[in-house]
């Protein structure tokens, strides 16, 4: 589990291609303080698991399904990515609550003075309305605004600076994870809606 606050800007370092998919190596800092092999970090919105560490880098394995659904189908030596690690218990809830399975890719359609307009997929605009929280490329923002397939999120300027989103340009693909507690809402009522053949009793 994350919050969607970055911790760094990670750069790629190497990626290895390989039957079940790729091996992606990931130059960074801060977040390999504390992280050992099996530790989960969130890339661009993606929950990784470590397989291998050193004191400058750290390896994970993406699959082809991961590739095919995320924008990683793209990932080239030398772009930069959001890191995340897991949330600690202890720790403040900062963001929101991101599980780092990405619902699918959106397409930024403008960037103009900090607001940003992304479109996406009707499966995935079903659970983004005014100010909900939207996961984007890991990073966790607020909605502003909804219109058809489209939705506005604004950035402040501490987002710009310490994440990658604001160098990406239109046209350009970013990983999208919807509201968790929203997509959770949803299986509830179904489950106990009138119209579920099995009613409260149908809750397993």
């Amino acid at each position: 589990m994350f919050t969607g606050i970055i911790e760094e800007i990670g750069e790629v370092g190497e990626i290895r291609r390989n039957s079940i998919g790729m091996k992606l190596c990931i130059c960074a800092h801060k977040v390999l303080e504390g992280t050992k092999s099996g530790d989960s970090i969130n890339v661009d919105g993606v929950c990784l698991t470590v397989t291998q560490i050193s004191d400058k880098d750290f390896t994970a394995d993406v699959v082809r399904e991961t590739m095919l659904k995320t924008s990683f189908s793209h990932i080239r030596r030398g772009d930069k990515v959001n890191l995340e690690r897991a949330l600690q218990l202890s720790g403040r809830l900062g963001g929101h609550l991101v599980n780092g399975h990405v619902d699918g890719t959106g397409r930024i359609v403008t960037m103009n003075a900090g607001k940003t307009v992304i479109e996406c997929s009707k499966e995935i605009m079903r659970y983004i309305f005014p100010r909900a929280s939207v996961a984007v490329d890991g990073i966790s923002l607020t909605v502003q605004k909804i219109s058809n397939r489209r939705f506005e999120i604004a950035l402040i300027p501490h987002t710009s600076i310490v994440t990658t989103l604001a160098t990406k340009r239109a046209g350009e693909l970013v990983n999208l994870e919807a509201d968790l507690i929203s997509k959770q809402l949803e299986i509830l009522v179904r489950k106990i809606s009138p119209f579920n053949k099995g009613g409260l009793m149908g809750i397993s």
